[in-house]
């Protein structure tokens, strides 16, 4: 006789269809979507709920994050309580299930950042991807809420198919929650926001930029909507520390600041090279990257690039990250990008890889340089052999941490 395990037939099963299976049942699905942005919302709600529940237990989230949430050395947690907070990829759910993966996770409430052309690897435009979130727009019940970007005619598309309440955040004067004031002083980023006409709340929060501070207001949104108190919010954003690879400071060797950032999209280079320039105003901005992802190493958004890049005193590009697996036609070539933004006036150069840029570079960095390094990959070791390089240069050189 044959055991049940030999008659069992195996299937392919993914990480998308799994938790809607076993672990979303019978729990409140909270979902925060978008082309950029989600990993840090998704880590600023779940930090929300957390700081909530040391009033009321039953806040306390289950959630799973696409990044390391520092406020919990983490990027997942399951509680027994209702609440999941789960970052919504748009990139499909494995070889077997080509579907988006936030197709699995039928939302109670949802955010939606931005909706961009990315993933050129799969979305063949800016079309399929609009399609992509406007079936997870429609997967909303209508006694859910979605908390969307009002900035973006996108997001205002990709919202049509909405059966449930939708509240809009952003700098508009029609959002329903609407950031004024926005600053960045001792070492903070300060904002007010109005909500229904009043102002609602001042939050203040350690990481910089503009679109984290859009990123904190629509966790804020939508936590606010569900119920969560407002003083739990301003207390949970104002002790959020970040998520790896997003801003870190790696080191600071002879006042030469070393930042890693995960760059994946010309928008959120550009994100990220305006962040660094209000924190550091007066420094001398460098900004080294590996085109690293499907997108990236795509020449569909090369235009895009070049302005982003544009934003830094200094542009230092590595070769393709595995070039060979891109079709000349589609591959971007940074030799034309470094081109473009010489015509441009910008300082820009070209090195095989991030051994070659350390060497070339190095001796180039000052006192008062700001190096961010713009890879969403190991991209060499760079993160390790620029602060050691330093470190040989500059043996009396004072390491430590940067003030901002």
């Amino acid at each position: 006789m044959r055991s049940r395990a030999a008659t069992l037939k195996w299937r392919p099963f993914s990480i998308g269809a799994l938790l809607h299976e076993e672990f979303l049942p019978g729990r409140e699905s909270l979902v925060i979507a978008g082309t950029h942005g989600k990993t840090t919302t998704t880590s600023m709600l779940a930090w929300i709920y957390q700081v909530a529940s040391q009033a009321d237990p039953r806040r306390e989230p289950s959630f799973l994050i696409g990044g390391v949430a520092e406020n919990f050395a983490t990027s997942f947690q399951l509680r027994p309580t209702r609440t999941f907070i789960l970052e919504g990829d748009e990139y499909d759910t494995a070889f077997f299930d080509k579907g988006p993966k936030f197709l699995h996770y039928f939302p109670d409430a949802l955010i939606l950042t931005h909706v961009e052309f990315d993933h050129a690897d799969i979305y063949a435009d800016l079309a399929a991807v609009k399609t992509a979130f406007k079936r997870l727009v429609n997967l909303v019940p209508r006694r859910g809420l979605i908390v969307a970007y009002d900035g973006s005619p996108n997001v205002t598309e990709c919202l049509q198919p909405a059966l449930c309440r939708v509240e809009r955040y952003g700098f508009t004067d029609t959002a329903d929650w609407q950031l004024r004031n926005l600053r960045h002083e001792d070492g903070l980023t300060r904002w007010e926001v109005w909500h229904a006409g009043a102002l609602w709340a001042e939050l203040a929060m350690q990481l910089a930029g503009e679109h984290n501070a859009l990123n904190a207001t629509a966790a804020a949104a939508l936590a606010a909507g569900l119920g969560i108190d407002k003083k739990s919010i301003q207390a949970a954003l104002a002790s959020f520390k970040s998520v790896k690879r997003r801003l870190e400071v790696r080191a600071v060797v002879n006042n030469i600041t070393i930042i890693d950032d995960f760059a994946h999209h010309p928008t959120a280079i550009r994100e990220t090279l305006r962040a660094l320039r209000s924190v550091y105003p007066q420094s001398r901005l460098w900004a080294v990257l590996e085109p690293r992802s499907n997108t990236l190493r795509r020449k569909v958004l090369e235009g895009d690039l070049v302005e982003s890049l544009r934003l830094a005193d200094r542009v230092v590009l590595s070769g393709v990250y595995q070039q060979q697996r891109i079709p000349d036609a589609e591959r971007l070539h940074p030799e034309d990008v470094i081109e473009a933004l010489r015509a441009k006036g910008s300082e820009a150069e070209l090195h095989a890889g991030g051994d070659a840029i350390v060497d070339a570079i190095a001796p180039q960095l000052a006192p008062g340089d700001v190096v961010a390094i713009l890879s969403n990959g190991g991209f060499d070791g760079i993160y390790e052999t620029l602060p050691a390089r330093l470190k040989l240069l500059f043996p009396d050189g004072a390491e430590g941490s940067p003030s901002a």
